[in-house]
């Protein structure tokens, strides 16, 4: 999720535990240290897929944020002992603050590696976009209230009614996820398309409007865009993975580990002899995903050449993003996705 979003959560959490005993101190430091695990965005890397893949890493994963917050607390209490509370309390406060930053950020479609260092595919639960104002909303009041005016009762009070919408909020949109995943699987089953695997995503700055790619088994994906108040079956179209261009590749460490890192919910594309691989899982959708990677160049002899990983350009999105907004109130006109999907593979 956002920095925003991150800072008005621990806000919130740190003011609801220690704000009888800090006042507004508990608000700023909740607010700070929330946003503590995104500052591994200052490291420096190799190459993009290098950057992707090593966010939410070491700094999101559970183990070292519990060990992080054991230290923190140990240090607090030896430092400037408070006689309102007790160790527990003060762990309890510091460790929700820093990994519900983690936690949050596995709703999006990203990828965090909640359990670092251990490997497995990083946790992509995808019911939440990374900016939701209607989930962010009622944090960011209570943690302004709490800023302003202290921690009274009255401020208190909403930071507890902020927490537990973000809560409702995020049950709502695991059951949406699911209610659209079932409406999209129906209607793929009622054409006879047989789903080898499914991932969903909210469009943009709701939970209203979802995005569900799925992918067969005849080296294709379909991708469906489905609204909660859509009375229409979800929009369809159907696009080539070229997965059959791989065999011919030699080994390409950064393709592995971009497999590894997407759950393998890629697209390959050969563009003007280089081979593009694209994540399927971010963006508006077919024609305007947000990452795409350059990772290997044709030799004369028809394979393979590994090279550095750089970015493949995506076309402008705002016209796109503004149509895919009026989408969630209207079906009609539905979304041009065969236009968009165009230039794919010509650019």
């Amino acid at each position: 999720m956002d920095s925003i979003t991150h800072a008005v959560m621990g806000a919130c959490i740190s003011g609801t535990l220690l704000g009888r005993a800090h006042g507004r101190k508990a608000y700023v430091a909740g607010a700070v240290l929330a946003t503590l695990p995104d500052l591994d965005v200052l490291i420096r890397h190799a190459n993009p897929v290098a950057a992707m893949i090593s966010h939410r890493s070491f700094s999101h994963s559970l183990f070292v944020l519990t060990a992080l917050a054991a230290v923190l607390a140990w240090g607090l209490r030896r430092w400037r002992p408070a006689q309102g509370y007790g160790a527990s309390r003060l762990f309890l406060a510091v460790w929700l603050v820093l990994v519900t930053h983690p936690l949050l950020d596995a709703f999006t479609s990203y990828g965090t590696q909640l359990f670092w260092p251990f490997k497995p595919v990083p946790t992509s639960w995808s019911s939440l976009f990374i900016i939701d104002p209607f989930y962010t909303l009622p944090l960011l009041l209570a943690g302004l209230a709490g800023l302003i005016a202290g921690a009274t009762p009255r401020t208190l009070r909403a930071a507890h009614w902020a927490l537990g919408i973000s809560v409702a909020y995020v049950a709502l949109s695991i059951g949406l996820k699911a209610t659209i995943e079932a409406r999209v699987h129906a209607q793929l089953a009622h054409k006879g398309v047989a789903v080898q695997a499914m991932f969903s995503t909210p469009e943009p700055f709701s939970i209203l409007l979802w995005r569900v790619v799925a992918r067969t088994g005849d080296d294709h994906y379909i991708e469906a865009i489905a609204g909660v108040f859509d009375n229409q079956p979800a929009e369809l179209i159907e696009q080539p993975l070229h997965t059959s261009i791989l065999p011919a590749t030699p080994i390409l460490p950064w393709l592995t580990r971009l497999q590894w890192f997407t759950g393998n919910w890629l697209r390959y594309d050969e563009i003007q002899g280089q081979l593009i691989a694209t994540d399927l899982r971010m963006g508006l959708g077919v024609g305007y995903y947000s990452f795409r990677f350059r990772l290997a160049e044709r030799n004369p002899d028809g394979t393979w050449r590994a090279v550095v990983p750089t970015r493949w350009p995506s076309p402008p999105a705002l016209d796109a993003l503004w149509t895919t907004l009026h989408r969630i109130w209207r079906e009609a006109p539905p979304l041009p996705l065969n236009a968009w999907a165009r230039p794919m593979e010509a650019q």
